[in-house]
């Protein structure tokens, strides 16, 4: 069942809606704002339902707070990218710099700060639509987006299109903040994690991604068996100071297939996770920078509430000519997925 009802007012008077979809599992509520996955509610062990994702109970909250991409649809381009700039076909695009000198997740007004067309499709799935500009933001190309967010039993999937009228760069995703515990339930100290990679990519001291792929092997890093995730965080290595914990991109085996990415559970609740995605990329990122703020139904937010697994193409990759393109050819069709599934140990 999908129901639709007015969330609010943005600043400048425009309307917000918010979408629910609901079965007999689950249910998710996304908003025509970002896309903003704005609740998502699961069972646990003990059978109530945990609203697993951190956000705001009015449109001020989201406003407010814009910048912690909350739950948000990110684009054109996540993550961070060197220099505000990029080369394409011999032609050098600038950027905005909202990063100390770095480009961060689309700019100064990326797809989280879009109102996004909102379509039902069926009981199950809802289509948004997007067009963003030739120009927009300094990208090249009228770039035509469609995200489909589709909710069967307790499996939240997200599938991801894009068509340009000219050669442009993309990486699309999803910037949802996960507790397993329940939003507001404390840190994700003892969540624990398992990344399917063997190798992490390298960030300077601004959180750069540099091109220097690293192996877990011995290191902090290696989450290759299940660990709490705080159980290193606080580890002397140099690549933890620079991020202030985890907020590294971890380097998954390349498949065109969607494949299982990452696991994680709460021993608290018994919720357990499963990532899979067919995205060469997974960014684990530990809340390590969230500000004291009050979230849903007045709970206390803080540093490590909760932890993203944003799925990706690398960081920064059109400076690092080792890593995969994220060049989308004129007319080509951008086509990602990524599934979050949700059940009970």
């Amino acid at each position: 069942m999908i129901t639709k009802e007015l969330f609010g007012h943005l600043s400048d008077g425009r309307e917000v809606y918010r979408y629910t979809i609901e079965n007999d599992t689950a249910s998710v509520s996304i908003l025509s704002l970002g896309g903003i996955i704005q609740s998502l509610c699961v069972p646990g062990r003990d059978g109530k339902k945990y609203d697993v994702v951190l956000g705001y109970d009015d449109v001020s909250g989201c406003e407010k707070w814009r910048t912690n991409y909350f739950g948000a649809l990110i684009g054109r381009f996540g993550n961070r990218i060197g220099g505000a700039h990029f080369i394409l076909n011999g032609k050098e695009y600038r950027l905005f710099a909202n990063d100390g000198e770095n480009h961060l997740h689309g700019g100064k007004e990326g797809f989280n700060a879009k109102l996004w067309t909102v379509e039902p499709q069926g009981e199950d799935t809802l289509k948004l639509l997007l067009f963003s500009p030739d120009g927009e933001e300094g990208y090249p190309g009228n770039m035509e987006v469609t995200v489909f967010y589709k909710l069967t039993g307790a499996a939240l999937d997200i599938h991801y299109f894009a068509r340009s009228d000219a050669d442009t760069v993309i990486n699309l995703t999803n910037h949802a903040y996960f507790n397993l515990a329940g939003e507001g339930e404390g840190t994700i100290a003892d969540h624990l994690l398992t990344i399917h990679a063997d190798a992490f990519t390298a960030v300077d001291l601004h959180g750069l991604t540099v091109e220097k792929v690293l192996s877990v092997e011995g290191t902090p890093f290696d989450f290759r068996t299940a660990k709490a995730v705080g159980r290193d965080i606080e580890a002397d290595d140099e690549q933890l100071h620079f991020g202030g914990g985890y907020d590294h991109n971890f380097v998954l085996e390349p498949s065109h297939d969607l494949t299982e990415a990452a696991v994680v559970s709460c021993p608290r609740s018994g919720i357990q996770m499963r990532v899979s995605t067919t995205q060469p990329g997974v960014q684990l990122y530990t809340g390590n920078m969230i500000t004291p703020q009050t979230g849903k139904h007045g709970h206390p937010y803080g540093k490590r509430s909760a932890l993203c697994l944003e799925t990706q193409h690398f960081p920064n990759s059109m400076a690092c000519s080792s890593f995969a393109s994220p060049v989308l050819k004129a007319g080509e069709t951008y086509d990602e997925e990524t599934v979050y599934e949700f059940s009970v140990e």
